[in-house]
């Protein structure tokens, strides 16, 4: 089963999250960062393509034996629909088409949604707020795993199975933390999803359904662009909660590796976070970060100091979320 990991609860916080203070710092120092804030007006059209080459490729694959339908969902789709799920997250913000028009990032959120497979698009967005305003609350923050799943996990071949079940946690892990009623936008999203999910079945085949769900699934666990899910707020350093990522694979992920930099500014659009931290670089460079998210991944498997417990919470102070 491997090491134990050596810790046996979370990291608890009496101080406040750390990016609410350092951007009110950070902008009296250096206002002009406020000229980045808004939507990129590019991104739309690199969602677009992006979604083009899926539904390209649900016409190829049928054609490919399984084991190549798998290799490619992994290596290949699974890049891409995962790149998707992080442009979801630039939609959440409203940083597609600006706060102004909250309805067509939310549509094209669903559309985005499509290749993926599995509908969360509008969920994300609520659970996803929360978890930027009420950082390591321990009932509002829904990123923070459960105390079953730290329990259960708590080998290295435990973390292991956890990694390839993430997908399952992220998804069901706030409806037992935090239910909340769906809204008839969720509704819409679901509805709309498993109509597109039918019509691929129905017209192309299960290896065209496979290859885009299992390429969803697959990236989501043990894949390096799925290391952003360790290294964004798991406790490497201690005392700190939130660490970037400065290596290549941001340029497929829309630069959420600038993850302090994200939370610290999320009406920033990922396009222009380096330009924060290029502005104010005495308030990154001496934070701990990461360089490769193939090493995160190997480090949280391997080192008994890191495993689900390794995040800082805080006791929950029936806080109010209010819509944006």
């Amino acid at each position: 089963m491997g090491a134990h990991v050596s810790r046996t609860d979370f990291e608890w916080s009496t101080s406040d999250e750390p990016h609410a203070s350092r951007r009110k710092e950070i902008l009296e120092k250096y206002p002009q960062i406020k000229k980045l804030f808004g939507s990129d007006p590019n991104f739309k059209w690199i969602v677009s393509l992006m979604i083009t080459i899926q539904i390209a490729m649900i016409f190829v694959v049928p054609r490919f034996p399984w084991p190549l339908v798998i290799g490619l969902a992994y290596c290949f789709g699974g890049v891409i629909n995962h790149s998707l799920m992080l442009a979801i997250h630039e939609i959440s913000h409203n940083l597609a088409f600006g706060h102004a028009r909250p309805m067509a990032n939310r549509v094209l959120g669903m559309i985005a949604n499509l290749p993926i497979g599995i509908p969360f698009s509008v969920s994300f967005k609520k659970y996803h707020l929360e978890h930027h305003r009420y950082q390591g609350d321990e009932i509002l923050d829904t990123d923070i795993p459960t105390t079953l799943e730290a329990k259960l996990f708590c080998t290295t071949f435990g973390k292991v199975i956890w990694m390839f079940l993430q997908p399952l946690f992220y998804a069901l892990r706030p409806l037992f933390v935090r239910p909340l009623p769906p809204s008839a936008t969720e509704i819409i999203n679901v509805v709309i999803q498993l109509s597109f999910d039918f019509v691929v079945y129905y017209f192309l085949g299960s290896k065209a359904l496979v290859y885009l769900l299992a390429g969803s699934l697959l990236a989501m666990g043990i894949h390096p662009v799925a290391g952003h899910f360790i290294s964004e707020h798991y406790m490497f350093a201690k005392g700190f909660e939130t660490y970037s990522y400065y290596g290549p694979l941001n340029w497929i992920t829309f630069n959420v590796g600038y993850h302090n930099e994200h939370h610290d500014f999320p009406a920033v659009p990922g396009s222009r976070l380096p330009q924060v931290k290029a502005i104010a670089p005495e308030y990154y460079e001496n934070l701990p970060h990461h360089n490769s998210w193939v090493r995160v991944l190997y480090d949280f498997i391997t080192d008994p100091a890191i495993g689900p417990y390794a995040r800082v919470k805080r006791r929950h102070q029936n806080k109010v979320l209010k819509e944006e």
